[in-house]
């Protein structure tokens, strides 16, 4: 017997956890005005960089005297040149509960061969982040886009810390309150919460950050597009909208749309507010049912952004297997695109709810996860 398709679909059925979905008002024709053919090293180029980087400072009320650069190659770029620049001044300790996590692991003892505490977790656990050493300089994500598990404050993380704290915030910023004062680097790209276009990483520096750039200098050689500081002295010109290489002037207007979108919806809080409605929007559901689960243990430090599940009916017989069929079920209902997990993760989906998403598009959504579940697992029976 076949199972009966919900009646209705999602208006945006991008539930992709990078590039994530646009805003909801988005428009390709609001972009007409981009600085298209224009160079970004002129005034007029600058200026737009410019204003990227104060927009970015006002919604998530980054402190004065933070720098903020916009860098190559998304938040891996920015990741990569905050380690190679800033690590081996003093003792590391990496902390990793996901995939990209553990790639910043494998750099630093691998590639630049720091002498590192590495503390990991599995997948829908956390790291202790009370019982690290914060007289090392300490590297950890706040939000596992690809295991769903996120920080749930900085509150243990010293005030007065002799090392640094370089923190991957990619799937956490525009969604959470960030501490700023705990936070020496901070990196994010524009294609996860705000749905800007890839290839384009954000990173902020603390006063120390800066502090140790201009005073200690790595025995490894830097590739040019990681240098931030020329003669001892930081470059200024990075932090005031002089990027390393050539950024899309499109992508560029394209952030400074999104974050014009974000101000209108309230700021940070409006966009916290509407990742977390779209979170307990999913989790209401999954309390309802006995068939599905968050990969989250802990609910205090289950994300509000990349939301990660995993089937747990004892019927089913390859857990792996399942997941993709349910997920193309979805995909070719054009009920959810993209929400497969993870390559390196636990068979289950991933279903963005950064504050772009609509809270009705996840409504409309999770009726359909119910229809994919039970063909599936009707399917199976029948197989078997």
């Amino acid at each position: 017997m076949s199972i009966k398709e919900p009646a209705t679909r999602p208006v945006n059925p991008r539930f992709s956890s990078g590039p994530c979905a646009k805003n909801p008002t988005f428009k390709l024709d609001q972009l007409s005005g981009a600085l298209l053919g224009r160079s970004h090293r002129a005034a007029v180029g600058k200026a737009r960089l410019k204003v990227a980087i104060d927009g970015t400072r006002e919604v998530l009320g980054i402190p004065d005297d933070y720098r903020i650069g916009i860098v190559p190659a998304s938040d891996t770029g920015a990741v990569e040149m905050a380690m190679w620049s800033l690590l081996g001044a003093r003792k590391a300790t990496m902390v990793a509960w996901e995939s990209f996590g553990s790639g910043w692991v494998t750099d630093v003892v691998k590639q630049l061969k720091i002498d590192a505490d590495i503390q990991t977790a599995a997948y829908g656990e956390i790291v202790d982040m009370a019982a690290l050493d914060y007289a090392t300089d300490v590297v950890f994500t706040w939000n596992g886009t690809t295991s769903g598990v996120c920080v749930p404050s900085g509150d243990v993380i010293p005030a007065d810390r002799e090392g640094l704290t370089i923190c991957d915030a990619t799937s956490a910023a525009f969604a959470i309150d960030l501490p700023w004062d705990k936070l020496d680097v901070t990196t994010f790209s524009w294609q996860k919460v705000l749905g800007g276009e890839a290839a384009h990483g954000m990173l902020i520096l603390s006063p120390r950050a800066v502090q140790r750039l201009e005073s200690y200098t790595p025995q490894w050689p830097l590739p040019k597009i990681f240098r931030l500081t020329k003669g001892g002295k930081l470059i200024d010109g990075i932090f005031e909208g002089a990027t390393i290489n050539t950024p899309s002037m499109l992508a560029v207007e394209d952030y400074l749309l999104a974050l014009d979108w974000a101000r209108s919806v309230g700021g940070l809080d409006g966009l916290i507010q509407r990742a977390n409605a779209n979170a307990n929007a999913i989790a209401d559901f999954v309390n309802a049912r006995d068939w599905i689960d968050f990969l989250a243990i802990n609910s205090e430090t289950r994300s509000n952004t990349s939301v990660c599940l995993k089937f747990t009916d004892p019927r089913i017989n390859d857990p792996a297997g399942f997941a993709k069929a349910v997920a193309k079920r979805l995909d070719a209902a054009d009920a959810a695109y993209d929400i497969g997990a993870y390559r390196d993760a636990p068979a289950g989906l991933r279903i963005w709810c950064g504050a772009t998403v609509e809270t009705a598009d996840i409504a409309a959504m999770l009726p359909w996860l119910d229809w994919a579940f039970e063909a599936e697992l009707t399917a199976q029976t029948q197989a078997a």
